[in-house]
Order: C-alpha cells, then structure tokens, then sequence
C-alpha cells in the first residue's frame, strides 16, 4: 500500500500522477458524468450541468486564494464580466459559441488585471474589501451600460450551438461543459506542477521570502489574478448560454460568498478539495431546498434565503473549527487509515 510520495527519477517527479487507482477512478468518474443524462431524469442533469459550470469557477478561485493565498470577495464581478461578454459578442455580433466563450474569458482575464494592479500591495482584508468593491463597481457599470447591457431590462443570449448544429441544455450542451471541466481540471493540475504554480505557492507561504529567493511578485501575482479571471469569465461565458437570459440581479456578492466557502468546505489549494467543495454545497443547497418544499410553501418563500445563509456560515465555522483541511483532508485521513493498522489504536 502506498504511504510516501518518494520518487526516483526526473519522470516520476514530473509525471502528472503515478497513482493506478488515481487515473482508474478519475477515468470511472468522467464516465459516470458522460452516461449520467441517459441515467437520471431531465431536472438532476440540469443540477449536474450547473454545478460542472460553477466547478469551472471555482477552480479558478482556487488559483487565485487557495494557490496564491489572495483572497477574493469579487469573482462575481468577473463572472458577471465573462457572461456579459459571450452574451453580447454572440447576440449582437453573431460570433460562434467557441469564440464567444473565449471572447468571455479574455474580457474577464483583462478585468483581472485592471483589479490586480492597484492591488499588488494589499493583503487580507484589504484585498478582500478592493475585490468587493470591483464586483459592485461592475453590476452599477452593467445597469448604466445602456442598449449594450440592456440595464435593468437584462440582455438576451441565443440558443448554444456549434458548428451550426443548435445544443438541447440537456444533450450537447451538457457534453459542451463537461469538456470544458475536465479540461479546465487537466491545464490546473499540469499549471500547478510547474514553475508557475511553485511561484504561487511561494507566495501564499510568504512573499517576502518567495522574493527574496528571486520570484517575482508582480509578475506572478497578476497573472494570478489574470488566469484566474479567466477561468471564471469562461464560467460565466457557459452560465449566460445555459440560462439564455442575464439580468444584473444574478451576480450578487452572495456568489463570491459561495464560491468561497466551496474552498473552504472542500479544501484550499487543493483541485480535488475544489470539485469536493462544489459538490458537498450543491448538496446542501438542494437538500434544504427539498426540506423547505417538505415543509411548506410558507417557510420555502419567506426564510429559506436567511435559513441557507446560516446554514452555510455555519458549515464553514465548523469546518474551520473541526477539518481545517476541508473535504479532501478527510478524505487523505481515510485513505491512510488503514496504512497504520492495527497500530492505529
């Protein structure tokens, strides 16, 4: 059984894992995704189709908090700025869904670096606060933006199609994001094992050292920002093809709060604590909306907004207090549980 990470050569080390069951299991789980609209009904594949688009936003602020150690309270704004691009380039200007998205996340990479720069010499909460005002700067800026946003009456988005041929939300479309996710999760994972993502690391453990051994602080730390808006404009790029219809009211902070809290929950600067992290507040959120239908039309429409933000503010304090590691370090303590055996006790 495997309980170190010792390598023998310059292949095992750059090799993206050396783990049978790894890319067994990775492999079984892509397939599970790709059979899952022949197996579950039309309402569960709509959940899936969301929560692969909010794992590919979420891997992107993973990039920027979990990696960097620059926290984020404005991803919100950058997926408000990735949605409203692919909306408009593909509305207005016809463009095709691939270039749209991509037009999506270039705007939104370029919003990164207008936040990074004037942020470069903040920290914690400082850098939070900036982020914030951003995504507030950016829902005024979408309401003034006049027949380019269309203000308060929303923008209209066309039917997601490629090459062409028109996308059911629920037949290619759906295969549309899900390539999208794992290709999002192969460029993270290969990003991360490179100098890149040892820079970004240096930097979230301490950036005065990571300088004074020769990183470059400006240069990494914008790209962070830059890759990481990326990553979440081409989130917003898929949101605005999936919902065909964007409205400021969509991209409120509440969305930087949640992405958030799947890094915490799932655990920070780690791509599975990522996916982990996503799906355990999906779960949350649909079961709690199941329990307010249980109990009634009354509770659901008057406190299950207030009922959900406790019970997520609630499952971040405990994970905080009890699993600092999130998901994923729960999940490495049972993989390693039986290593010790029976010496554990």
């Amino acid at each position: 059984m495997r309980s170190r990470t010792y390598k023998e050569n310059y292949r095992q080390l750059l090799a993206l894992t050396d783990s049978v069951p790894v890319v067994v299991w990775s492999v079984v789980l892509v397939a599970v995704l790709a059979l899952a609209p022949l197996l579950i009904g039309k309402y569960f594949t709509t959940l899936v189709l969301l929560m692969m688009i909010t794992a590919v936003g979420v891997l992107g602020l993973n990039l920027l908090t979990g990696n960097a150690g620059l926290i984020s309270l404005g991803h919100s704004g950058f997926l408000a700025v990735g949605a409203y691009a692919a909306g408009i380039v593909a509305g207005k200007l016809g463009w095709p869904m691939p270039l749209a998205l991509l037009a999506g996340g270039v705007t939104a990479a370029l919003a990164g670096l207008v936040v990074g720069i004037p942020s470069l010499r903040l920290k914690g909460l400082y850098l939070a606060i900036t982020t914030m005002a951003f995504a507030v700067i950016i829902n005024h800026l979408i309401l003034n933006g006049g027949k380019l946003t269309g203000g308060s009456e929303g923008l209209s988005v066309p039917q997601p199609a490629l090459f062409g041929v028109p996308l059911a939300t629920e037949g290619g479309f759906y295969y549309v994001v899900l390539a999208v996710l794992v290709l999002a999760v192969f460029v993270t994972l290969n990003l991360l094992r490179s100098r890149v993502g040892r820079a970004l690391m240096a930097i979230r453990e301490h950036d005065i050292a990571a300088r004074a051994m020769g990183v470059d602080l400006v240069r990494w730390k914008l790209l962070a920002f830059m890759v990481s808006a990326f990553y979440t404009g081409i989130a917003g790029g898929l949101l605005a093809y999936y919902t065909r219809y964007l409205n400021v009211d969509s991209f409120s902070l509440l969305i930087s709060i949640e992405a958030l809290s799947m890094l915490i929950v799932g655990g920070l600067g780690s791509v599975a604590g990522a996916l982990m992290g996503t799906v355990f507040i999906f779960a949350l959120n649909e079961g709690l909306s199941l329990l307010f239908g249980a109990l009634g039309s009354g509770l659901q429409s008057s406190a299950a907004f207030e009922i959900k933000g406790i019970v997520y503010g609630l499952a971040i304090v405990l994970f905080l207090r009890f699993e600092p590691d999130g998901l994923v370090g729960r999940w490495r303590d049972l993989k390693h549980y039986w290593t010790h055996w029976p010496f554990r006790f």
